[in-house]
């Protein structure tokens, strides 16, 4: 999805957002990259299992922007981050849906927002007293179990928080997870249960020493060992890597009898010691169940005090309220539930020496300096190379090669140098120095004026080459899914691949005498290439890769226009009058369609079969029963994509909005449906339909499921 140049360039987003936020009244550009930053974020936390921010700073970047569309909710969009749980599937793997969505949690970092979520629970209850549990916050991988008639059905990963990867099979040869349990001997009939599957640190350390031993190259952490684990397709190496699960919630279950036992149901410390009592493995000897806000507090530091004496790894601890009747009274947000908060350790630390600097160049040209450290142990995970983000980092933080620099991982993620420690200089430390050529082509570097980045702008630079191919072909682009990153560079180095419209005059016959490549890849591949042609022409505005322009950007410039080619005569003004265009989006895209070498790869495009023109009319200009009406989807659709049904109301004329306001005319609520909803009924104009009446209603205009 990322290539290994836009995880830098967008982790380098992200610190510098962190730094210097966006004010509340943002110009769309900075908007879109700012849900840009949150989404690829997600996409690191929850499907790679490598985040790449500290969950202190994450959570600062999504406030920020649930603070620019709480003031502008016009702003708001389908594909926001705040509209969402996450986003991203393993696609080896068969997508099943969760029974009830797996949502984030809050996260606190001190006592004071511990006290302060107290004060909020009581408010929200109505109680001066409430109970609480706290256990600790296993670093593995989410996992979703389902039960029905006392036999395991089904296990899936979180997924994007609504729907997850079927690992059913590899979650069998997981020792500590029942295949049957007495579930019916308390009356419940099917139960979901959610926890965390784990490697514990000593049999990640002799997995290592075989892999060592072995010749193969080390596993990073036990988090991402797990996770990874669990989407190997072969269960028999599953197997060997002695993966654990902790179960540590019940999401949902339905009774045999009309009435359930109050005893064991009806919070979540009995809830747990009774699927202990079954055979599963709980927190529930590390949990603590008090009263008592203070309580709380002093268990999660005796934790912090001795994690490392633990034999696994957490890095943090998760506090619930305890009765289940409180916690839905208290309820959820679209993000979080209310009734639960996580309480984030401390970042780690450590020291190390800064070898060198390599400078990197990305798609879009920019230089990204990565520093080269002597390989130190920091939360459990081995660190040797860290971003600079930009030269401006290296001068603020005075860093010289040979310095001893002070390395953390913020909240255990993203390792950075905090500063250098110029007291230990010895005299043999040397200047870094920015490079003035690129590192790659060697042409000169520019930097624009009011942004911190130096970039190539030669758009023949093979590094930006070999990015740029990558994203054209990428899922949100032209979803060439045959091509993958690793296949663009081997055909680049081979000399098959110099530009984007290579792609689809690919040489098959000397493809076919590479490794790895069979008759049947080959005709896979063909048939990508061949149905990628076809494509919306927001997908091929988007695979261009013009700086600036996102996805969402892409469908409004696609819906402006018969022929992409037409931007060759619009100006900085006429862009500018489009919906979430602003002046810096409107210059980038005027420069792309100004340089006569972008026209001519249009043109050799075209020639090749390639879609070029809106053959999909945007709502403005489709006549239909939904013509001058407009739509809002909200909540989990059961029968359809999001996507799927906003095209369906786009065929009949209708236009989707991106957030409630005065002009909406219907709001289609899904399950778990968030803010939207109140708002639309705070209005009292908008008319609101569940997913059956939105389905009778397209029934009616002709449309059938």
């Amino acid at each position: 999805m990322y290539t290994p140049q836009d995880e830098i360039l967008l982790a380098r987003s992200a610190q510098e957002l962190v730094q210097s936020p966006t004010e509340a009244t943002p110009d769309t550009a900075a908007l879109e990259v700012l849900k840009k930053v949150l989404n690829y974020l997600d996409w690191k936390y929850y499907v790679q299992d490598d985040p790449v921010l500290a969950d202190q700073e994450y959570d600062k970047l999504f406030k920020l922007l649930k603070a620019i569309e709480g003031a502008h909710p016009e702003l708001i969009s389908p594909d926001s981050p705040t509209q969402r749980v996450a986003k991203g599937l393993n696609a080896s793997f068969a997508t099943v849906a969760h029974y009830v969505p797996m949502l984030s949690l809050e996260n606190s970092y001190n006592a004071d927002d511990l006290r302060e979520w107290d004060r909020k629970c009581k408010v929200f209850v109505g109680k001066d007293n409430i109970s609480y549990t706290v256990e600790p916050k296993y670093d593995g991988a989410g996992i979703s179990l389902y039960y029905e008639d006392n036999q395991l059905q089904r296990a899936a990963t979180r997924g994007d928080g609504v729907f997850g990867d079927d690992i059913t099979v590899n979650a069998r040869q997981i020792k500590s997870i029942p295949l049957t349990a007495n579930l019916s001997g308390k009356g419940v009939q099917s139960i979901e249960i959610r926890g965390e599957v784990i490697i514990k640190k000593n049999v990640f350390t002799a997995i290592n020493e075989k892999r060592i031993a072995a010749g193969l190259s080390v596993l990073a952490n036990p988090r991402n060992a797990a996770s990874g684990t669990l989407r190997i397709q072969d269960p028999a190496e599953v197997a060997k890597r002695g993966l654990h699960a902790v179960l540590y919630n019940i999401s949902y279950h339905t009774n045999q009898h009309q009435q359930e036992d109050d005893q064991v149901l009806h919070s979540h410390y009995s809830a747990l010691q009774w699927l202990d009592q079954l055979g599963f493995a709980t927190p529930v000897k590390d949990m603590l169940r008090t009263d008592s806000i203070d309580a709380v507090i002093a268990h999660c530091e005796a934790f912090e005090a001795r994690r490392d004496e633990l034999p696994f790894e957490i890095d943090g601890m998760v506090v619930k309220v305890d009765l289940l009747a409180d916690q839905e009274t208290m309820g959820q947000t679209s993000h979080h539930p209310r009734w639960a908060m996580a309480y984030k350790f401390k970042a780690r630390q450590a020291t190390s020496k800064l070898q060198k600097v390599e400078f990197q160049v990305g798609r879009t040209g920019n230089i990204g300096p990565v520093a080269k450290i002597a390989p130190v142990h920091i939360g459990g995970v081995t660190v040797g190379s860290v971003s600079l983000f930009n030269e401006d980092v290296i001068r603020e933080k005075d860093l010289m090669i040979g310095d001893t620099v002070l390395v953390e991982r913020a909240g255990d993620v993203i390792p950075y140098i905090v500063k250098s420690l110029p007291e230990l200089r010895d005299g043999t430390e040397e200047i870094i120095v920015f490079p003035s050529h690129c590192p790659v082509c060697n042409d000169e570097l520019v930097k624009t004026e009011g942004e911190v980045a130096w970039r190539c702008v030669n758009i023949n630079c093979s590094a930006q080459v070999v990015e740029r191919l990558i994203h054209f072909a990428s899922k949100d682009a032209m979803d060439i899914r045959n091509l993958g990153d690793a296949n663009i560079k081997r055909f680049f180095e081979s000399g098959l691949l110099k530009g984007i419209q290579d792609i689809y005059r690919l040489d098959f016959e000397t493809i076919s005498t590479f490794n790895k490549f069979g008759a049947k890849s080959i005709d896979n591949l063909k048939t990508a290439i061949e149905n990628s042609k076809q494509q919306a022409l927001h997908r091929l505005i988007y695979g261009l890769g013009i700086r600036y322009v996102g996805e969402t950007t892409a469908k409004t410039l696609a819906k402006a226009v018969t022929d992409i080619r037409e931007f060759k005569d619009w100006n900085e003004e006429r862009l500018c009058s489009l919906e979430d265009i602003g002046p810096k989006v409107a210059q980038s895209i005027v420069e792309f369609f100004s340089n006569e070498d972008n026209i001519h790869l249009l043109e050799e495009l075209d020639t090749l079969g390639i879609n070029l023109k809106n053959t999909h009319q945007s709502a403005a200009d489709t006549e239909g029963a939904f013509s001058g009406k407009t739509f809002l989807f909200t909540g989990s659709l059961s029968q359809f994509k999001r996507n799927n049904a906003e095209e369906k109301v786009e065929s009949l004329g209708g236009k989707i909005l991106s957030g409630v306001s005065s002009k909406l005319n219907y709001l289609v609520v899904g399950a778990d449906a968030g803010s939207k909803l109140e708002k639309a009924k705070k209005l009292g104009t908008v008319n609101i339909l569940n997913e059956e009446d939105f389905i009778k209603l397209l029934g009616n205009n002709g449309i059938i499921l």
